[in-house]
């Protein structure tokens, strides 16, 4: 893994006004991301998790601090974001919808199908490369919102809970195709979850984030090896060790949240 930062925010702050009311969203957010880091961000309900994906991707901008994002490639795209809601298009093809990023970039149609195709062979929908979204599953429908993210080649992945809405048994399997894919490339990733088990399953490190208004609590690193196979880690009691250490900071922040500590 590379070790240059990537990511560097400095004493980020987000302020809303509502109600005639000044409400802090963020406060002193610092950190730095490295350059293909799989970055966790965790924390409770309401605790601005979304709102600093949303400044990364430049939909919403901060009160005040700095956000820098490394960039070696002008001609890429800075980020790529994923939604927890399905946002593929249903009037395109699995392959269209996988190509739209780089049809957007000018890219040749041989040279975008070829690398929408690969990613499309990766996620396992190659059967399904000519269907309408209406003709596939959710979980099939996210994979292609997976594949869009990473055909388009950013410099960062931003992914909002992606995977939040679905089964348990298509959660565990999109996280292993994730994991798969992201493996090829090591594209440096902020991955937002409720899930302290999906957080240690992908992550190499985890944010913990204090209930509103929202503070960088503490980072735990998950020193797990990769390539990982979920199923084995989970078996691991260095798995139950970093799974406890993570609840035991967010733990009382969930309870804040919930307005049972004052």
């Amino acid at each position: 893994m590379k070790h240059s930062d990537s990511i560097i925010i400095n004493n980020l702050n987000k302020t809303f006004y509502a109600n005639n009311a000044k409400v802090s969203a963020l406060q002193n957010i610092n950190i730095s991301i490295r350059e293909g880091e799989f970055f966790c961000i965790v924390g409770p309900s309401g605790c601005g998790k979304t709102t600093l994906l949303r400044i990364l991707a430049g939909l919403e901008t901060a009160t005040n601090g700095e956000v820098r994002i490394m960039s070696n490639d002008p001609n890429r795209p800075t980020n790529s974001m994923v939604f927890q809601e399905q946002s593929v298009f249903p009037w395109l093809t699995v392959l269209e919808n996988v190509a739209y990023g780089l049809k957007l970039r000018k890219i040749p149609p041989k040279i975008r199908n070829e690398i929408a195709s690969n990613f499309i062979h990766m996620i396992g929908l190659t059967k399904f490369k000519h269907a309408y979204p209406h003709q596939l599953s959710g979980g099939m429908k996210q994979r292609v919102s997976v594949a869009r993210a990473f055909a388009n080649d950013p410099e960062i992945l931003l992914m909002d809970e992606p995977f939040g809405a679905l089964d348990e048994q298509n959660r565990m399997i999109l996280q292993q195709e994730l994991l798969k894919i992201w493996e090829t490339n090591n594209k440096t990733t902020i991955f937002i979850t409720h899930s302290i088990d999906e957080a240690l399953c992908l992550g190499d490190r985890v944010m913990i984030m204090t209930a509103h208004p929202g503070r960088v609590k503490s980072v735990v690193s998950i020193d797990l090896s990769r390539p990982r196979q979920l199923s084995d880690i989970r078996m691991l009691p260095h798995y139950n060790e970093l799974f406890q250490a993570i609840w035991n900071s967010l733990r009382e922040e969930v309870r804040v949240s919930q307005g049972k500590i004052t």
